[in-house]
């Protein structure tokens, strides 16, 4: 939550709020650019007529990023717009994009940056250090997927997330009490509404000290954590890096003693303000402060914490005791973090943060995947944490701004992101509401937060239908949790991020590049949600290949030609996607929250091609070690016949239920292998034993698989 959202909030009497308002901030002097020799280093770079360059970490704007001049510094930014910049995660690192092939280009300076993409000179790429040198790394291709694969190796890829993560969340600046708690998670389940988590604001610390518990409003928090965990919902609290100047508060009194905080450039501490007045920060620059900071986790691992969101860690600081020049709410320029100043170390200070919450959870709960969330990073932090996009606002413009900014960040390495569902700032509405969870359907969690003085916002204050339009697409999400989670696994090897920008795997589109509206989950689902208010249909671009309509992941519906624009049809309860010919995606049953990932149900959606089809699925505990079975469902299509089989390795779980629905195949004139099916209008049922392993389909050779699909159903019991 951002600075500014405190001064505004506090106008209506929100605590600490009202008073930083009545005071105000102190003075800033202004910075003196010549002093700090901002761009003291420079590099130029051909920046080829027609190449597109995609990344850059966390902008706002356009998906190519030519014509945009970008500054690398992360700062608190509420409320950010179409021309904000910077924000929170700074990622110098491009995929460059040219005629269909792709390298990228990293240039590995954490000091404060700036680069001119063909702005101010059309024909080049310009990059401006604060730093003494530039180390640039060029990746190959030829395919973006290649760069990002080259990156992750490079950089380090992403540990894998438990499946409670990938379930609803809800969240509140203003949950004050464990009573607050308890009427939401009471609030979802009364309405058969999923979830799986509820994130706690600063509302649940004493007088802000990070690593305390009000203990009158959260008496035991052990006991609220497990009261939790029986109705399947995790809590997961906040942590800022500031810690209050208080004699006698340990965290303060051990930083103090250990030498563990940022200094001035005369060599005291830095004395500043955040949420605790006055505050210090620790250096998260050098191993002996990460290694205490992880300690403090004990407090989480012991009341049965499993994850943590990790704000204001740009660092924020909004004030300053002895008034410095400052770019942003920040520290100073030199400030010192040992040897170090802060313009060198302050892009990647949230790194050693999330590297400490890591190292806590290894330490303290070394059974668990631990959940870390962050706001802000610099390369790499993808090996620590997963990333949301801030304090984002209640609009349609936001909506429509989350899928850029996701798609950017996924280009840069970083492929668990999502933003803060409904809007944090301001008020939203039902419909925005609605929209913004079907749109979601791809984010890699799905949390719904708030800021304080805003409207409720929980899904069912706007009334029906909007309530049971939210739980439908939750429902959906659920159902989809098997593919996502499959991707995730392949995220931590790859690189590879959840919600795919149509530009990864058609880089040679023009119009797929152009298209920030939609996006690919995995290769081969496109999910083109509605992102304007009183909207009910809206223009999808399908890429290369067929594709067959399976709005709200239901039946089979028309099938398309690709790389032309159609028109969806999407009232306010339809969520358009669209299956590419020769994928197969796996499904699930909806649940009030998750369980385990060695599913029960499984259902695979099936859109033939020509020669085929394949479907991935990954399946393990959902927590703990990352030891699971990965099965591969292949079909192999010759004439008149389709061999339908599926490869399996790694663990031995129970078999779960399954069924396939396969589009494309056109008329299926018989079935072989020892199995019992009936074929009724068009749909053809299959029993199969419970380890099946092969099965044959014969179709008529003169059908075919035209824009009026049979569908197959095969049921496992």
């Amino acid at each position: 939550m951002a600075g500014a959202q405190r001064q505004r909030a506090g106008g209506a009497g929100a605590g600490p709020g009202a008073r930083l308002e009545r005071r105000g901030p102190r003075p800033r002097p202004a910075l003196d650019a010549e002093r700090f020799a901002l761009r003291r280093t420079r590099l130029h770079l051909g920046a080829p007529e027609g190449a597109a360059y995609l990344g850059f970490g966390e902008k706002v704007g356009p998906l190519d990023k030519r014509g945009q001049h970008l500054t690398f510094w992360n700062t608190d930014c509420f409320p950010h717009h179409l021309e904000t910049d910077p924000l929170y995660v700074s990622i110098p690192f491009t995929t460059v994009l040219q005629g269909g092939r792709a390298h990228g280009l990293f240039l590995d300076e954490s000091w404060r940056l700036e680069a001119d993409v063909a702005r101010t000179h059309p024909e080049e790429l310009r990059f401006a250090s604060a730093g003494p040198e530039l180390d640039l790394y060029v990746i190959a291709g030829p395919r973006p997927a290649d760069v990002l694969r080259r990156y992750a190796d490079l950089t380090g890829t992403a540990p894998m997330p438990p499946l409670w993560a990938l379930g609803a969340a809800q969240s509140r600046w203003g949950y004050r009490t464990e009573g607050d708690l308890r009427a939401v998670i009471a609030g979802y389940r009364e309405r058969g509404l999923p979830l799986d988590s509820v994130y706690v604001d600063i509302d649940y610390m004493d007088a802000y000290k990070v690593w305390t518990v009000n203990r009158a409003n959260f008496p035991d928090l052990r006991a609220l954590v497990k009261e939790a965990a029986g109705q399947g919902v995790k809590l997961v609290p906040i942590v800022d890096p500031g810690v209050k100047v208080e004699a006698g508060y340990e965290v303060y009194e051990e930083a103090v003693r250990g030498d563990h905080l940022v200094r001035t450039a005369r060599g005291e501490v830095l004395v500043g303000e955040v949420w605790p007045d006055p505050a210090v920060f620790p250096d998260f620059t050098r191993p002996e402060v990460v290694a205490w900071w992880a300690g403090h986790h004990r407090l989480f691992a012991e009341a049965g914490i499993q994850g943590q969101w990790n704000d204001m860690n740009e660092p924020a600081c909004f004030s300053l005791r002895q008034p410095q020049p400052t770019e942003g709410k920040t520290l100073p320029y030199d400030a010192r973090h040992g040897t170090r100043t802060h313009l060198e170390v302050h892009n990647a200070y949230a790194n050693g943060m999330n590297e400490a919450s890591r190292a806590g959870y290894a330490r303290f709960s070394p059974g668990i995947r631990p959940w870390i969330l962050t706001r802000a990073g610099y390369a790499g932090i993808q090996r620590s944490a997963a990333v949301w996009t801030g304090d984002n606002a209640a609009s349609w413009g936001h909506l429509a701004l989350s899928l850029p900014m996701l798609g950017g960040l996924g280009l840069s390495g970083v492929p668990f992101v999502g933003a803060d569902v409904g809007g944090f700032g301001g008020d939203s509405t039902g419909e925005l509401l609605v929209r913004w969870y079907q749109a979601a359907l791809g984010y890699t969690f799905v949390r719904n937060h708030a800021a304080l003085g805003t409207a409720d916002q929980e899904p069912w204050r706007f009334g029906e239908p909007y309530t049971a339009l939210v739980g439908a697409a939750l429902e959906r999400r659920y159902r989809l949790l098997p593919h996502l989670y499959t991707l995730a696994h392949a995220a931590t090897r790859t690189g590879l991020p959840l919600l795919r920008p149509l530009a990864l795997h058609f880089p040679g589109d023009e119009d797929a590049l152009r298209e920030e509206g939609q996006y690919l989950l995995g290769e081969g689902l496109l999910v083109a949600p509605v992102l304007r208010g009183g909207v009910r249909r809206r223009q999808v671009y399908l890429p290369a290949g067929r594709w067959a309509e399976v709005f709200n992941l239901g039946r089979f519906g028309a099938i398309h030609e690709g790389e032309q624009y159609v028109t969806a049809q999407a009232p306010l309860d339809t969520l358009p996607l669209y299956l590419r010919a020769g994928e197969a995606l796996a499904l699930t049953q909806g649940a009030p929250h998750t369980t385990t990932a060695r599913w029960a149900d499984l259902t695979w959606l099936v859109h033939a091609g020509p020669h085929g089809f394949v479907g991935q699925l990954y399946e393990d505990g959902g927590d703990g070690p990352v030891r699971g079975r990965l099965t591969r469902l292949l079909g192999e299509r010759h004439g008149a016949q389709v061999l339908i089989r599926r490869e399996v390795e790694g663990e031995n779980f129970p078999e779960p239920r399954v069924s396939l629905r396969v589009a494309g195949l056109g008329h299926v004139r018989r079935v072989d292998g020892a199995v019992n099916y009936t074929y009724e209008d068009g749909v053809l049922t299959l029993t199969l034993p419970a380890r099946w392993s092969a099965l044959t389909l014969e179709l008529d050779e003169e059908e075919d698989s035209g824009p009026d699909p049979d569908t197959l159903e095969v049921e496992d019991r």
